[in-house]
């Protein structure tokens, strides 16, 4: 029989996890797209501009030191054979020293933290506050409990398009599209017109003399009406031809009948 004091133990955990999941699911939440909202912004466009050039320019120093740093490495492979230990043990550490400053200048401008780092995130910081302003703005006015960002660290592997405020953002910043989220042009619609009912009102062509009207084609089944009134025609013919025909059963000549 389980312990009373562990009973109570593991009812306490139970609560404790039950209780702080019925708030939640009364919460309103929403999520947006800051690098989205980012690439709609003038500001964040100058920023990206003046970055580049910046590390243009500290890049173009780079190549010039790695330039100065190969030539003088050529320099000592051309000498070395004229050139005493010592000499070589001074070329040395001068082709060490400058690799070391090159290095340095490298992290310095480009590494963590470095020169590149410290500048982006003094560019980036007034567009970002305006988005963080927006976004406090929309979450109030739309009595949201918490505003996800799509495109930082947290993963999203799916997310319901009802519960995206992106566009809610750019409209509080001033940055929105009455053609965000319009339906698109609709493409032009294409019928194809139905087959000819038979016995419809176009008047019919004459059939074909040669054809059997009691023969079923294509065209639908053959007409009964049609079929007795060949049926006649055929019989007329062969009555007519019994008489007038020239060619028939042969008469008795005159006298043949006669005995002699």
């Amino acid at each position: 029989m389980t312990h009373p004091v562990v009973r109570l133990l593991l009812l306490l955990v139970l609560v404790a996890a039950v209780i702080p999941v019925l708030p939640v699911q009364a919460q309103k939440f929403g999520y947006v797209d800051t690098e989205f909202i980012l690439s709609k912004m003038p500001e964040y466009a100058l920023a990206q501009t003046e970055l580049a050039k910046l590390s243009d320019t500290w890049q173009r120093e780079i190549e010039a030191q790695k330039k100065d740093l190969d030539q003088l490495y050529r320099t000592y492979q051309a000498e070395e054979v004229v050139l005493t230990e010592e000499m070589k043990k001074r070329r040395q550490d001068e082709i060490q020293r400058k690799k070391q400053d090159l290095e340095a200048y490298q992290a310095k401008q480009f590494g963590y933290e470095g020169q590149l780092f410290k500048k982006r995130v003094e560019l980036n910081k007034p567009a970002q506050d305006k988005i963080f302003e927006a976004v406090e703005k929309v979450s109030k006015a739309r009595k949201l409990n918490l505003m996800f960002d799509r495109s930082g660290d947290l993963t999203i592997l799916y997310a319901d398009p009802t519960h995206d405020y992106t566009e809610f953002v750019l409209e509080a910043l001033g940055l929105g599209s009455v053609t965000r989220n319009a339906p698109g042009p609709k493409g032009p619609v294409r019928t194809v017109a139905p087959p000819n009912a038979p016995n419809a009102t176009k008047p019919a062509t004459a059939p074909n003399a040669s054809a059997d009207p009691a023969f079923e084609t294509d065209s639908g089944t053959p007409d009964p009406a049609a079929a007795v009134r060949a049926g006649g025609r055929k019989a007329t013919r062969a009555a007519k031809g019994k008489v007038d025909s020239p060619v028939g059963t042969p008469t008795p000549a005159a006298g043949a009948g006669e005995k002699p």
